[in-house]
């Protein structure tokens, strides 16, 4: 059994790699180290993978038959390739980040987030350094893909 302060400090892991997340997210997107859009990755991941120092897959809508084979297809190539990968929740959340810099589209009309690549291995280092520890914990513990909740503000 566990105890009950370690689901108190997971829950405080889990939180301070998704601000850690959160604040990668947006340095790269700053530094044009952001790659988004499931179509936009596939075709950066086929030309240069080397590149590609993180996968963040988000949905938060799992009955999409569609998005949930190209979910597969990116994960078995990260994998293939040694890639961090990491799957959110919070799409709201995302965009509250990730699609205000973009005033270039209609408000209304959102943009495709539920995969990014991060392609810069100097985008704010200590940050993705904590991230990227988070996927190699857990894949030592046999969670291949890990998840996070971003919390809305």
């Amino acid at each position: 059994m566990i105890p009950e302060e370690s689901f108190g400090s997971i829950e405080n892991r889990m939180q301070a790699v998704g601000l850690a997340l959160e604040e990668l997210l947006v340095t790269a997107q700053k530094q044009d180290c952001l790659t988004v859009g499931i179509y936009e990755s596939a075709k950066l991941l086929n030309a240069d993978p080397d590149s590609v120092v993180l996968c963040v897959l988000a949905a938060d809508d799992a009955d999409d038959v569609a998005l949930q084979i190209h979910f597969t297809l990116l994960q078995s190539f990260c994998c293939d390739s040694g890639l961090p990968i990491l799957r959110v929740s919070g799409a709201q959340r995302l965009q509250q980040l990730l699609g205000a810099a973009d005033t270039n589209r209609n408000q209304e009309e959102h943009r495709d987030l539920h995969c990014m690549l991060v392609t810069n291995p100097q985008a704010d280092h200590c940050r993705l350094q904590e991230v990227g520890t988070y996927c190699q914990e857990s894949r030592r513990l046999d969670q291949w893909v890990p998840e996070l909740v971003l919390q809305e503000r």
